[in-house]
């Protein structure tokens, strides 16, 4: 039915409710069509997705959409408002979604008119990296930022378009199951993060990275690394973005942090919205600075087993694949690489206000833990030794000084000499 024309989907009502107007879009996966709630009596935007004769993972990642857009209200995300299934064709029943109708162009579309100005690059990414911020709070990640996934929406005459995020059909839980295959990359490759590209687990600075190469495209007009699936993702791990001379060094700052190589170097969308909302009242339309000394929170490694269970337990000896893995994705030895660290930023305080000692004393635990097991040790073992002498010391100090000799008395005769003789008996212990 993907193939079908307008006028043989429009002839008949999907689940008894949606009556199928023009075709708005198409992908991989499902088609878009503009719709009519017969119940509600509103315009509504329905995805039909393929026939349900597609393998498991397809359905899995199909049930995924549903579940993820269940759970997700943002202004800046396109609102799901139902979901149910096609049946015309008992055979072949396939899953639709309906959701928020956005009247006007997609990001693509803008693009493709005319370099975005800076103002208006500043309302887009402020709008884009604040829902980004949202759903990667809840442990979810898009993996699959894109212009044509960037709905403008005019709210009031006379404003900026602002932005809605669509398509979180290949979304997934970070640290969830994997819904593809091994080894297979899912996204558009001209926007892939370099984790992505290497087929690596990835965490939430993956979105921050494409969301860079779109906010780039916005100012340049063009792809930074077009052509096949292949050379477009070999391509981002050679060079890195090509940022213009012509825009301002706050924006080429913004750009090489979002899109770094290391994904730690990355900021977080927090960050990134805090410093695109700067941007909206500059008089210049300037990015505020992002956090230069951000601390990152590495979790702890785990406990290692006895050196017998290390010498002869199975499965303790690390593979090369693993080791692979973890230099690819920049983890260190004995992290998860789907854990991802994150930024421990002071709320509400600028990083040049906050106080020099606290700042000394976070780059010296972030140094500490980051520091081999056998510095660490070292480390422990210095303080524990410290804390030793000091106790010792202080009760040293505090013990009860011994009682002075008894003083003798000069020699005294007589009846006197006597009565002292007897008085210093009756003290003596």
């Amino acid at each position: 039915m993907v193939d079908a024309s307008p006028s043989e989907v429009t002839t008949e009502i999907l689940s008894g409710r949606y009556r199928l107007g023009e075709l708005v879009g198409r992908g991989g996966m499902a088609s878009v069509y503009s719709a009519r709630d017969e119940n509600l009596g509103r315009d509504v935007a329905l995805k039909l997705f393929a026939p349900q004769s597609a393998d498991a993972d397809e359905l899995k990642r199909q049930q995924a959409e549903i579940e993820l857009l269940a759970t997700l209200n943002h202004p800046s995300l396109v609102t799901l408002f139902d979901a149910g299934t096609d049946t015309r064709i008992p055979e072949e029943p396939r899953p639709f979604l309906t959701m928020e109708l956005v009247d006007g162009q997609d990001l693509r579309s803008r693009i493709r008119h005319s370099p975005v100005p800076l103002d208006e690059l500043a309302v887009i990414g402020a709008g884009l990296a604040d829902a980004l911020a949202y759903v990667h709070s809840l442990g979810i990640i898009h993996r699959d930022i894109k212009p044509a996934n960037v709905l403008l929406v005019q709210v009031r005459p006379g404003e900026p378009l602002r932005p809605k995020l669509t398509d979180f059909g290949i979304a997934r839980i970070v640290d969830g199951t994997r819904l593809t295959a091994t080894g297979t990359m899912v996204g558009t490759a001209a926007y892939l993060s370099p984790e992505q590209a290497r087929g690596a687990d990835m965490g939430p600075a993956s979105d921050i990275y494409s969301l860079g190469l779109v906010l780039l495209e916005c100012i340049k007009g063009f792809v930074e690394y077009p052509g096949s699936a292949v050379e477009s993702a070999v391509a981002r791990l050679h060079r890195a973005p090509v940022i213009p001379d012509s825009i301002p060094p706050e924006w080429a700052a913004l750009f090489r942090a979002m899109t770094a190589l290391d994904p730690l170097d990355r900021p977080a969308a927090a960050e990134l919205e805090s410093a695109l909302r700067q941007a909206l009242i500059s008089p210049d339309s300037l990015p505020g600075p992002l956090p230069e000394d951000r601390t990152r929170v590495l979790p702890a490694p785990p406990a290692r087993p006895p050196r017998s269970a290390q010498d002869t337990g199975p499965g303790t000896a690390r593979s090369a694949a693993q080791t692979t893995a973890q230099e690819s994705t920049g983890a260190a030895p004995g992290v998860d690489a789907q854990t991802r660290p994150q930024y421990a930023l002071t709320p509400g305080v600028p990083a040049a206000r906050r106080p020099a000692a606290l700042g000394m004393l976070s780059r010296r635990l972030a140094s500490f833990r980051a520091a081999r097991l056998r510095t660490r040790v070292a480390v422990v073992l210095a303080v524990v030794a410290l804390l030793a002498a000091a106790v010792l010391a202080t009760a040293i100090l505090a013990a009860p000084k011994p009682a002075p000799a008894v003083v003798p008395y000069p020699a005294v005769t007589g009846d006197l000499g006597e009565h002292l003789k007897q008085l210093q008996k009756s003290v003596e212990p």
